[in-house]
């Protein structure tokens, strides 16, 4: 039987992908956080990049291969484990999903220079350029309550990690990203019941990720309050 090893950081929203197809899948694996401000050589001895996710698949025989970045990880699981296929069966409605793909990383890397900015210009400009790509969604996702419609598949999982940094940023405060979008907002909040989706972070994420706002003197928490 092949062992499976998630190498992980308790905040990284792309090993959340990973984390929530193997749920998804109902496949056993081992978990490893590592610190990435101290990175065992161990970790960098293995890891190309000299980021996470890894996973380290481990043959009955002893043969060890580790596969790096979150949507290589992600297919590898849809093409060799068992359980529900995440994948559309259609090979155009596939190919969309995976375009849509390119945009949900490119949403994480907006919210990244949204949470860690120190200067205000730069904040607004982020969360514009947020709102925008959630407005070119909203013309895509279906009545709900996923991405397709009742069955959850590869854009929810690969998504789903970008939604959640708003269950704290927007209760620090309401950065207005989802106001134009009511279909995504429906989507993001199916995803957030998800099972898969919430057992992809320890149950103390927010006040890990308020903690990693705070050390890096981030202008969101200079905000006033939601609400206020």
């Amino acid at each position: 039987m092949t062992h499976l090893t998630l190498i992980s950081h308790e905040l990284c929203p792309y090993v959340q992908r990973a984390a929530i197809v193997l749920a998804e899948k109902g496949v056993a694996f081992e978990r490893v956080d590592i610190d990435l401000s101290k990175k065992p050589d161990w970790f960098l001895a293995i890891s190309p990049l000299g980021r996470v996710p890894l996973l380290r698949v481990r043959d009955e025989s002893g043969k060890e291969a580790v596969l790096f970045e979150s949507l290589a990880i992600c297919e590898y699981l849809e093409e060799t484990q068992p359980g529900p296929k995440l994948h559309p069966e259609d090979a155009i409605e596939r190919a969309r999903d995976r375009a849509w793909f390119d945009l949900a990383s490119g949403l994480l890397g907006d919210i990244w220079t949204l949470e860690t900015t120190k200067d205000a210009e730069v904040f607004e400009a982020k969360r514009k350029a947020i709102a925008s790509k959630l407005e070119t969604l909203e013309g895509a996702v279906s009545d709900g309550p996923y991405f397709h419609g009742r069955a959850f598949s590869m854009i929810d999982a690969v998504i789903a990690s970008a939604f959640r940094y708003f269950e704290v940023i927007d209760a620090i405060r309401d950065t207005r990203v989802f106001e134009k979008t009511p279909r995504v907002r429906a989507w993001r909040a199916a995803l957030a019941e998800r099972p898969s989706v919430k057992n992809a972070v320890p149950k103390d994420y927010p006040d890990k990720l308020r903690a990693f706002l705070a050390a890096h003197d981030a202008y969101l928490l200079r905000q006033a309050p939601a609400g206020a």
